[in-house]
């Protein structure tokens, strides 16, 4: 299973539409997950249009983000993995154990809000933040995140750079 990850693409500011390098990820992959900071439904109009998408709210995510079916956290099975979603992770010190409190049985987190990308493994959990396709702040480039799943296995996850 070929999972995309998004974050914090802050529709219509700095996402004006799909970005061509982020709809060449998105094309044939299985899954979209968008860690928030969405800011408008439409945006999940349009990656529904690539594949299913699993969706948390954003400090900047309104009611219609939340009625579109974002959450404040969310957890799923992707091809037999265990994946937890939440927006904002809190700051970087003792972030491990606080998200293997939250979701006691997740094997993998998926998180934004720093625009930051992020993939860690604690023991048993891997933390992952792809980053910002279009609100780079102070990295050097627009990022998302590649996860490629099988088998309850998390084979490869990686950082995209999209601009």
């Amino acid at each position: 299973m070929r999972v995309v990850v998004l974050s914090d693409t802050h529709s219509p500011r700095f996402w004006k539409g799909c970005p061509p390098r982020v709809a060449q990820l998105l094309d044939g992959c299985d899954a979209i997950l968008h860690a928030g900071d969405v800011c408008r439904a439409e945006t999940l109009d349009e990656l529904a249009q690539f594949a299913p998408v699993h969706v948390v709210r954003g400090n900047n995510d309104g009611a219609d983000v939340a009625a579109w079916g974002a959450p404040d956290t969310l957890e799923l099975e992707l091809a037999g993995l265990r994946v937890a979603m939440i927006h904002d992770s809190g700051p970087r010190p003792g972030r491990p154990a606080r998200l293997r409190r939250h979701f006691p049985d997740a094997e993998l987190v998926v998180f934004g809000h720093s625009h930051i990308p992020t993939d860690e493994t604690h023991d048993d959990l891997r933390i992952f933040n792809p980053g910002s396709p279009t609100d780079k702040r102070r990295q050097p480039t627009g990022t998302v995140g590649e996860l490629d799943i099988r088998a309850g296995r998390l084979v490869t996850a990686r950082t995209v750079s999209v601009s």
